[in-house]
């Protein structure tokens, strides 16, 4: 959760997964809801809809503010840690489902996250791996279906992936994050990081990502400063992050 500021008037900010159905976050019961593959097996996108309604109502009941879900990455391996919670092998079908999932969690007035954006597609050494894929097969298949998300779904935040693509970390591109992303496909919404998943904060800001989740206990905010005091930092940028986290706030139920 991000901490209320009293002095602003701006409340706090819950946040939960997932893919498959809402995660408890104090040992209360949680319904689980059939997993990404599947969901993705009955084509059907306005069941899937129906289904993350469900999804969002509960998060209603629990107070939760941002669902971590859908899982858009394709199932490149059959050794990914995380098919369970994607929807398919096929850029078109996951795209179309996830918009669906997303319309249904944002119908109830909870945000949708689609992640891992993008090409997230093993799990073992996710924080340093290196997703070398060239411009045609990138565009094609692994941005192809958080493309259709991002149009069709219009989500209110996106989360980055760990890896790099083609050397660059996600949370690092501006390629990704400013030119692709928003300016490419509109999206108007919040980028947030899954849980450590930043590698350099000063610039994520100047790349376009918004907010960083735990855990560096606040030495990534330190840095920020001292760039901003160095005028290696536009101060301008930074306000343009804490806007795009603002406005997701001002937006929650």
């Amino acid at each position: 959760s991000l901490p209320s500021i009293e002095r602003l008037s701006i409340p706090s900010l819950q946040f939960s997964d997932g893919p498959t159905g809402l995660r408890s976050t104090n040992s209360d019961p949680a319904t689980v809801f059939p997993v990404g593959t599947a969901l993705a097996a009955s084509w059907n996108p306005a069941l899937v809809q129906e289904v993350a309604a469900a999804i969002g109502r509960e998060a209603i009941a629990y107070d939760v503010d941002v669902l971590l879900a859908p899982g858009v990455n394709l199932h490149r391996t059959p050794l990914g840690g995380r098919n369970f919670e994607y929807l398919s092998e096929d850029p078109l079908l996951s795209g179309r489902l996830a918009a669906g999932m997303i319309r249904g969690i944002q119908s109830t007035g909870v945000a949708a996250c689609p992640k891992h954006f993008v090409a997230n597609n093993l799990e073992s050494y996710r924080m340093v791996s290196d997703s070398v894929i060239d411009e045609r097969t990138l565009r094609e298949l692994y941005l192809r279906g958080f493309e259709i998300a991002v149009r069709e779904g219009r989500p209110r935040t996106i989360m980055t992936a760990y890896n790099l693509v083609n050397g660059e970390y996600v949370s690092d591109s501006e390629r990704l994050l400013q030119q692709v992303l928003r300016d490419q496909w509109g999206f108007d919404g919040m980028v947030v990081t899954d849980w450590g998943g930043v590698n350099d904060r000063v610039a994520g800001v100047r790349a376009g990502l918004d907010l960083e989740m735990p855990s560096s206990g606040g030495a990534h905010d330190g840095l920020v400063v001292d760039a901003i005091d160095a005028g290696d930092l536009d101060p301008d940028q930074l306000l343009d992050r804490v806007a795009a986290v603002a406005r997701l706030v001002s937006d929650s139920p």
